[in-house]
């Protein structure tokens, strides 16, 4: 319903063929593998669940609400479909107390009046009938229909939304009525609208009169080519014990999967490394397991179903046709990957097991090596150790996860264990040179190409083990499980230094492909590069050893270094040739930059800057590098930091223009894009970057400014998010203005306005729209309180003129009056005592809660006999309450039991002291 989300909060424009919509009705692809709503895990084990699914959609925007779309779907089913009606039952929203949401008996009502047997309309709670899209956005109570696959007159109810797979959901009717907001309360829509979801592949079973989507002709001519291209027992559709072996979930695995990846791949998501991507990544190797370990299949059994999905689909999706090949390739390609590292995992689960004690748990650091190191999903490995028989110690992976995750919290001060092993000392540092030992070539970290899809690839490094450092010592031997140094002859991993993160990834030895050595961190010392591991087994120089970067963080590092390139030549552009770095960082999280500036960046700036960063992302242009000698490097016009102390040669990196073209002679090149001398890894192109938010800009001190920026999908992510706060603040500045006169009314949208600009502060969003949203929300709380105060000041001045005219001047004025917060009472006592200079007033006043709130002052005259502070405590003590204030005037509360007895002391109180 993504597309429709700007109908339902409003923010459509109104001149867009989009509002034009009254009533929509459409079918569209949806796949649901990842975030709120995952379906991967349910994928394979039972026969209704799918990954990528074709959703059938009624929509209603503003138009026609419960009644109507009640009544159509049950019409649709009963009289079109003819679907029998006693096998169909209906659930309601029961309500939810902790939400003040009561049951949704209007929509159970509709139902009965349709005809549906009271027995067959169920309430059920939150979880199962009010959905949510996310956190935040639109949402509301829904109605589901489900199907009795077994009918014959027997009463199912009892198994309605019990995972039972013959009582299944069919059609979600949901009524959009409310949007949720960032601090989780619900407010109305301005409009109903209607939202109803029925799965082709779900009604498909029902009207083929079949048990399970996959007995349907959208999926049988896939299990068919299964079946041929694995030769093994024909799919039966068996599920749980009855499935020995996983056979049959591993023909619904695949066959889902793969009808996943070529809609996917087609509409240009390709297996990767973060979002979308990570996600297709992780079922295209579920998919490639089942193949491979459960079916026995040869490789190449995925792609060679790409044909037979395409003569399925494509008639309704013809863009499969036109992109077949190219599926074929990225599958077969991504594949061939993953095998080779399944082949790692299982030889290491099976060595392992030889090693356990009968009974124990599946060692965590083994499954976390696997997760980390590997790139296995956790079900993955959960499933090949649940065939063995083989729990995992959950308990102790999880603490290795939090401490993974403590770890990266830190930052790089991760502490010293880890500063001991790979910071060398001056002595050693002296002993590897008078031994002649080489330093490191670290050439090979700039060794990937972009392959054929824009993915990119890195080659595998192989080198020998020159030295072992531990506890400030050159070893030549490391015993299993201790943390040590590494310096070898050459690596492709990148050492931290230019401002980027260090590489992580692993090592293995040759000849012993199974045993995983993780590499935590990366310095350069010297000139030797030092690699901090984990040793688990004896680790001794001499040792050839295959080297393997997490490629996924490298790559992460490498956009958001190139990104730092292209917002450093945006932060010139825009704010002058005398904006100088002073600083930068680059993790595979975000980058920071810290640069001169003769006063604070403008929100006009900010934008003009990230303008900038688009623009060349949009142009995608090359990233040229080449080492130079400094000599040659220094001529370069506009090459900014030369002075600083750099290798030579030096590396030059330069976007767009060949780093030739740099170097010639009188080129003025280098001021119309960026190139620095740099000696971290980049991208290939800058399309890669995909977008750039800077998400905040502060200054460090005056004249140098810090900016943080996030990239990619982080990048989307903060405009999203910025896009949603700003439309709240829209809503609020509305409702300002239509200038309530009930003053809870307003201190309430005065305190929406602190929870707001809280939100605002502390969210990841564009620094350019915080910057204007916090100058509209502060002129709102300006706004607010300034209103708070005037209707309090008008509400006093009413009840102190009533009250003057009630008592007509009397030097001790005691009563009761309403007041809807101490504020106002103590106003209206103020009002009292300046309409009328000599008379002492004290007033209470009884709240619906059992308080009794009290404000008093006296008269100037009647000092320092009468003191205002001793008058309320003694008042508020008979209500067992508390008080306190100065001579002139004081406030206090009690409980609402002891007020008559408070007014007569208040009274007598007053006479004593005049």
């Amino acid at each position: 319903m993504n597309q429709f989300k700007p109908i339902f909060l409003g923010t459509a424009h109104p001149r867009s063929e989009l509002v034009q919509h009254r009533r929509v009705v459409n079918s569209q692809k949806c796949v649901r593998a990842g975030g709120k709503h995952n379906d991967l895990e349910d994928v394979g084990r039972d026969t209704y669940h799918h990954t990528f699914f074709e959703m059938l959609g009624n929509w209603s925007f503003g138009d026609y609400f419960k009644e109507e779309a009640c009544s159509m779907a049950w019409e649709l089913l009963t009289e079109v479909y003819r679907i029998p009606k006693d096998r169909l039952y209906i659930t309601y929203f029961g309500g939810d107390s902790s939400l003040g949401l009561s049951a949704d008996e209007e929509c159970r009502d509709i139902w009965l009046r349709l005809g549906v047997p009271a027995s067959h309309v169920l309430p059920f709670p939150l979880k199962d009938n009010f959905w949510e899209m996310g956190d935040t956005g639109p949402c509301g109570p829904c109605t589901e229909i489900h199907y009795d696959h077994v009918g014959g007159g027997r009463n199912a109810a009892a198994l309605v939304n019990q995972g039972n797979p013959d009582v299944v959901e069919i059609w979600n009717l949901v009524f959009m009525q409310y949007n949720r907001e960032v601090e989780g309360n619900l407010l109305p829509l301005p409009q109903h609208h209607v939202d109803t979801g029925m799965g082709l592949e779900r009604l498909v079973t029902v009207l083929q009169n079949k048990r399970s989507n996959y007995d349907t002709d959208l999926f049988t001519p896939i299990l068919d080519a299964i079946h041929k291209g694995c030769r093994g027992p024909r799919y039966q559709g068996l599920v749980g014990d009855a499935d020995v072996g996983r056979v049959n979930m591993a023909y619904r695995v695949v066959a889902d999967h793969v009808r996943t990846l070529c809609v996917c791949i087609t509409d240009g998501i390709y297996p990767g490394f973060s979002g979308a991507e990570l996600v297709l990544r992780r079922i295209l190797r579920r998919a490639v397991r089942f193949c491979s370990e459960v079916l026995h299949a040869p490789p190449g059994l995925l792609a060679s179903l790409v044909p037979t999905v395409v003569e399925v689909l494509g008639d309704a999706y013809p863009e499969l046709t036109k992109n077949t090949d190219q599926i074929m390739d990225i599958i077969n390609e991504n594949e061939a990957a993953f095998l080779s590292s399944l082949e790692h995992g299982r030889r290491i689960i099976e060595r392992t097991v030889q090693k356990m004690e009968p009974s124990t748990n599946f060692p965590a650091e083994v499954a976390w090596s696997l997760y980390g190191n590997l790139g296995f999903p956790l079900d993955l490995i959960d499933l090949m150790l649940e065939e063995k028989g083989i729990s995992l110690d959950s308990a102790a992976f999880n603490e290795l996860a939090l401490e993974d995750a403590k770890r990266k919290a830190r930052g790089p001060q991760a502490g010293q264990v880890e500063d001991t092993n790979t910071h060398l000392d001056v002595h050693s540092l002296a002993q590897l040179q008078s031994n002649n030992v080489p330093v490191t070539d670290d050439s090979p970290k700039y060794s990937y190409t972009l392959g054929l899809h824009g993915q990119y690839e890195f080659s595998p490094c192989q080198a020998t083990v020159l030295m072992l450092y531990r506890d400030q010592s050159l070893q030549k031997e490391i015993g299993a499980g201790q943390h040590c140094g590494v310096i070898l002859d050459r690596t492709n991993f990148y050492a931290e230094q230019g401002g980027q993160d260090c590489d992580k990834g692993y090592m293995i030895r040759l000849g012993q492909q199974d045993i995983l050595f993780p590499v935590e961190s990366v310095r350069l010392c010297g000139g030797y590069v030092v690699h901090e591991v984990i040793a688990v087994e004896t680790l001794r120089a001499g040792d050839q050893v295959q080297l393997f970067v997490d490629e996924a963080r490298r790559l992460a590092c490498m956009t958001n270094h190139t990104a730092t390139h292209m917002l450093n030549f945006a932060l010139r552009h825009v704010l002058g040739e005398h904006t100088e770095q002073r600083g930068s960082h680059v993790t595979a999280e975000r980058l920071r930059f810290d640069f001169d500036t003769k006063g604070p960046v403008t929100v006009e700036q900010l934008q003009q800057v990230e303008q900038v960063v688009q623009d060349v992302i949009k142009q995608n242009k090359a990233v040229h590098m080449a080492e130079v000698p400094l000599t040659l490097a220094r001529r370069v016009q506009g090459l900014r930091t030369v002075n600083e102390g750099y290798p030579d040669p030096v590396r030059i990196v330069s976007l767009g223009v060949p780093v030739e073209s740099v170097l010639t002679c009188d080129s003025e090149a280098a001021l119309q894009t960026s190139v620095e001398l740099c000696c971290g890894t980049h991208l290939l192109r800058t399309g890669a970057v995909e977008d750039l938010s800077i998400i905040n800009e502060r200054q460090l001190v005056k004249g140098i400014s810090r900016v943080i920026a996030v990239t990619g999908r982080q990048a989307k992510q903060a405009r999203e998010v910025g896009q949603c706060l700003a439309m709240e603040v829209d809503s609020l500045s509305l409702r300002m203005k239509q200038r309530s006169t009930s003053i809870p009314e307003m201190q309430n949208l005065s305190k929406e306005v602190g929870q707001l600009t809280k939100v605002v502060t502390e969210t990841a969003m564009p620094q350019w729209q915080r910057k204007e949203l916090e100058t509209i929300l502060k002129v709102l709380q300006r706004t607010a309180n300034t209103a708070v105060k005037k209707l309090e000041m008008k509400q006093a001045e009413e009840k102190a003129q009533s009250l003057l005219a009630k008592h007509c001047s009397q030097p001790v004025i005691v009563d009761t009056v309403p007041a809807d917060s101490l504020s106002i009472l103590m106003k209206v006592v103020n009002q009292l005592c300046d309409k009328s200079p000599g008379t002492s007033v004290l007033l209470l006043s009884p709240q619906a809660s059992g308080e009794v709130l009290c404000a008093c002052q006296v008269s100037k005259n009647c000092l320092p006999v009468f003191s205002a502070a001793d008058w309320a405590v003694a008042v508020c003590a008979q209500m067992e309450g508390k008080a306190g204030g100065s001579p002139i005037v004081a406030k206090g509360s009690g409980n609402a039991k002891g007020m008559q007895g408070a007014l007569t002391t208040a009274l007598k109180f007053a006479q004593s002291k005049l």
